[in-house]
């Protein structure tokens, strides 16, 4: 009987649910990326309330960008079907004109109208 294990080398990547493009697991820097690079979409893997893996399976679309107080950026997603929010780290090749709009949307397009500013 042999005791000698054979190395598998696993190819960690998945294809964009909403893109198709073929996307790699690992960011760069080393963390790990969870949505594509392209469309910033992603899949709803992880339940956040149970801890654990999500049955729901469904698309998470970017929604918003939050800054933390050390200046780091999180992408806000919420699930197309159970609207579940979850947030993670940017990735340094994420696309930027999409991070720039999600970044400055409350600003071209605020919940109030400006004009009410005239009145103050």
């Amino acid at each position: 009987m042999s005791t000698h294990k054979t190395r598998q080398v696993l190819t960690d990547t998945f294809t964009c649910v909403r893109c198709g493009l073929t996307v790699t697991g690992a960011a760069p820097g080393g963390g790990r990326r969870n949505h594509c690079p392209s469309c910033l979409h992603s899949l709803h893997v992880l339940d956040r309330a149970e801890g654990g893996p999500s049955e729901c399976g469904s698309r998470m679309a970017p929604i918003s960008i939050a800054v933390l107080r050390g200046g780091d950026w999180m992408l806000i997603h919420r699930c197309t079907r159970c609207g579940e929010l979850t947030s993670n780290p940017i990735s340094g090749d994420d696309n930027q004109l999409i991070l720039m709009r999600m970044a400055v949307r409350p600003l071209a397009e605020p919940p109030f109208p400006l004009e009410t500013f005239g009145d103050l």
